[in-house]
């Protein structure tokens, strides 16, 4: 079953198109990653699909046409994390967290008991409930990155838009933090969309790779299909060797230029 469809989707900001066409489909249960240079609109598209940015062509998420859904009702279908988040420091762990059960509320209504209980699993499941009642000016980077995720799975949606994850993230911790995501993945059936920069950890960990630059679609597929020392160099003007690990997955090494 498909979980996310686009169709011909481009963005234009000031009248200035930035994405250009875009199609693509992921399967429920699947992760697509995103890559591509700096400018590529890799974070625009992610923005189309959750309605922070006007776009042609259609977006569907599990056979719902996004342009008959108000934000709310997107919002409990989409699950997003934008690049740099805002992390008021004044707010707990939890209450950040209270934050993703927003969209299932009315109004002027307040969260149930239900709604602390699902909380508290993200929390467990996510090594985040020791630290609850923590501020979120006190976390370490990998613990805020951790609070966010939380956010948006207490959401209880069935697709995440996570707009580069790892950002800021030592090698350990950034591995530690996929990690978990794909677990959740693998246990829930959630079908996860990210922007990636390390090109390594998307080789790894994505079943496809969607590369764009200057918003336009270069070539989708596996790593082993995206991921050449000529496109690298075509379309990141890097130098860089693609080798292979003992279980087969692509590695991006840089090389200095003789």
């Amino acid at each position: 079953m498909t979980a996310l469809r686009l169709d011909g989707v481009g963005v234009a900001y000031h009248g200035r198109p930035v994405v250009h066409d875009v199609s693509v489909e992921v399967e429920e249960g699947g992760w697509l990653a995103i890559v591509g240079p700096n400018g590529a609109g890799k974070s625009t598209l992610l923005k189309a699909v959750v309605g922070l940015v006007a776009h042609d062509g259609s977006i569907t998420v599990h056979d719902a046409p996004t342009g008959t859904l108000t934000r709310r009702q997107r919002a409990t279908l989409v699950g997003y994390a934008a690049q740099s988040p805002v992390l008021p420091d004044g707010l707990t762990v939890t209450d950040y967290a209270l934050l993703g059960r927003t969209p299932h509320l009315s109004p002027l209504g307040r969260e149930s008991t239900a709604d602390l209980d699902i909380v508290r699993e993200t929390l467990d499941r996510l090594d985040l409930g020791a630290l609850a009642g923590r501020p979120l000016g006190t976390l370490s980077g990998g613990e805020r990155q951790r609070a966010v995720l939380a956010r948006v799975l207490t959401t209880r949606t069935r697709v995440l838009l996570l707009d580069e994850p790892t950002s800021g993230l030592d090698i350990g911790h950034a591995q530690a933090l996929l990690e978990r995501l794909d677990k959740l993945r693998t246990e829930d059936g959630i079908t996860v969309v990210t922007t990636l920069h390390d090109l390594t950890f998307a080789a790894q960990y994505a079943d496809t790779l969607l590369l764009l630059d200057g918003g336009n679609v270069v070539v989708s597929g596996t790593a082993r299909d995206v991921l050449t020392t000529e496109r690298l160099r075509t379309h990141y003007a890097a130098e860089a060797e693609v080798l292979t690990t003992t279980g087969g997955c692509p590695v991006v090494a840089p090389v200095r230029p003789i």
